[in-house]
């Protein structure tokens, strides 16, 4: 499912992060960049040591900011790594540290010139955010980033397995409503 927003397109698709041919696709990442399950393990298994390697010459991300290296072995060129927050109660800043994670990453973008880029649902695997209200922050959060900035031509969340997709279905049909 896609819609246009301002001079891009947001689209929602069910898949494999790794295998998308956006030019970044993000890495819901853990402070140290070195890798560990989920998303963060895939793209590091299909990239190959060369992004482990950058990642260590970073030294770590903070929650809610963004870091880039490049794609390694995957089709994409670059991996923007960001930290989303781990949920407790939704009380401790968890909606704006999530929200940052998508816009810090497509401020990344911005700054690369990197017109296509594809997001993990980020946060809602270990890291326990409800996904519901995770689909509506990271949607609305990109959207209000297009809308924006016409330099981004394409975000795509790929989404893993039917469940994760039909929320994030709902969701966006709700925001255009």
């Amino acid at each position: 499912m896609e819609v246009k927003v301002g001079q891009g397109v947001l689209e929602i698709v069910e898949g494999d992060i790794t295998q998308q041919d956006t030019e970044a696709v993000v890495n819901a990442a853990n402070t140290s960049l070195l890798g560990g399950g989920g998303v963060d393990g895939a793209i590091h298994r299909a990239g190959g040591p060369q992004i482990l390697e950058e990642c260590r010459q970073i030294g770590g991300c903070p929650t809610g900011e963004a870091r880039i290296t490049t794609g390694g072995n995957l089709r994409a060129r670059y991996v923007i790594h960001t930290v989303g927050p781990v949920y407790r109660d939704g009380l401790h800043r968890e909606p704006e540290l999530l929200a940052s994670c998508y816009r810090e990453s497509l401020k990344m973008a911005s700054a690369k010139g990197i017109k296509t880029v594809a997001f993990p649902s980020i946060s809602t695997g270990a890291y326990g955010y409800p996904m519901e209200a995770a689909a509506r922050i990271a949607l609305k959060t990109v959207k209000d980033y297009l809308a924006e900035h016409p330099e981004i031509q394409r975000v795509r969340f790929v989404l893993f397995g039917r469940p994760a997709y039909e929320v994030y279905e709902k969701a966006l049909k709700e925001s255009f409503k």
